[in-house]
């Protein structure tokens, strides 16, 4: 079955037309994409379902898209998105996912190190009552130092602070339902991260393990460089899962413990000042205090100022602070109602 044209849904206008949509973001692979097209397409075809394949050439500088161009002519199931520059890898996968129209998306990288071959691995998973299904490169065949290392550290990393117990949270290489996906807003490094905000959100999550292949043109896009944006987005992540709905409780709790601290030295300060006639003018303990206090006063008027702002957030977008997976009615209805 072919894909059937779907109004893009960032215009307001969207529909889920069809079964699954995958997603391949892709930056300077003109001798890997035609491949990639005739693999996914042969991973597809065979299940039955209603599918389109969405490309999304994230500002290519070399032949990718004119290797694109006649493909979207002769495929009816290829999308073709092509953005104005470079962006990096999570405004491309968002933009895949706007331009998308199937109840499953499954992303997947464009260099062929991922296998489109284990899509149906993902899907047969997702069916088992999940919401997404994350790929595990158990073997991965990257470079021991550059990519090996700092992914399992990362890995570890990211599994403590979101509290989602994955093996590989960088495999892009995942299934989704298209709730959780429009529940999610994109920017930074935060695709990576998807599952944990997923989980912010009350999905249920899953992982396979999945085929890594080695990279068998051109060099990849990623580097060390990419770790201090990662960690960045990481504390932001954690802030959001802890605090996202209440930040007063972290500035707040921090004001009022400066300002208590900073009140405290005041007034042994004071007391030294009445009772032991203590020069305490050129004290340094007597600019911590004040230094306390007005942190604390800072912090607190902070916190007051970031509720505002959420309530400002929640309310301007019509998001609900919870999630409704379905609603049990007399007589055994079920309605499902994504909130």
């Amino acid at each position: 079955m072919t894909a059937v044209p779907c109004p893009p849904r960032f215009a307001g206008t969207g529909e889920v037309t069809m079964d699954l949509s995958v997603v391949v973001p892709l930056f300077n692979e003109e001798e890997s994409v035609a491949l990639l097209v005739e693999k996914v397409l042969a991973a597809v075809r065979p299940l039955g379902l209603s599918h389109e394949l969405v490309i999304v050439d994230d500002g290519s500088t070399d032949g990718t898209a004119a290797v694109l161009a006649p493909l979207v002519r002769e495929i009816p199931e290829l999308v073709l998105v092509r953005l104005r520059r470079n962006y990096g890898q999570t405004a491309a996968m968002a933009a895949g996912f706007d331009a998308s129209c199937g109840k499953v998306i499954v992303t997947l990288d464009g260099d062929l190190q991922n296998d489109p071959a284990d899509i149906p691995l993902l899907l047969e998973r997702l069916n088992e009552g999940y919401d997404l299904v994350s790929g595990w490169r158990h073997q991965r065949q990257d470079h021991a130092l550059v990519r090996l290392l700092p992914s399992r550290i990362a890995n570890r990393l990211i599994a403590r602070v979101t509290g989602v117990r994955l093996h590989d949270y960088g495999c892009s290489l995942k299934a989704y339902r298209r709730e959780v996906v429009e529940d999610l807003n994109l920017y930074g490094e935060l695709h990576r991260f998807l599952p944990a905000l997923a989980f912010i959100e009350g999905a249920r999550i899953s992982e396979v393990i999945v085929n890594h292949h080695a990279r068998r043109y051109g060099t990849s896009k990623y580097g060390l460089d990419r770790t201090f944006r990662v960690l960045m987005d990481l504390l932001t992540v954690w802030f959001m899962k802890r605090f996202l709905t209440r930040p007063m409780h972290v500035f707040g709790f921090g004001g009022l413990a400066a300002i208590g601290f900073g009140l405290l030295v005041s007034l042994w300060l004071l007391g030294e000042k009445l009772v032991l006639g203590a020069n305490i003018g050129d004290r340094p303990l007597l600019l911590v205090a004040l230094i306390s206090v007005l942190a604390g006063v800072q912090l607190f008027c902070f916190g007051l100022l970031a509720e505002l702002q959420m309530r400002t957030y929640h309310e301007s977008q019509g998001r609900p602070i919870y999630r409704v997976r379905e609603t049990l009615r007399g007589r055994g209805a079920v309605t499902g109602v994504v909130g």
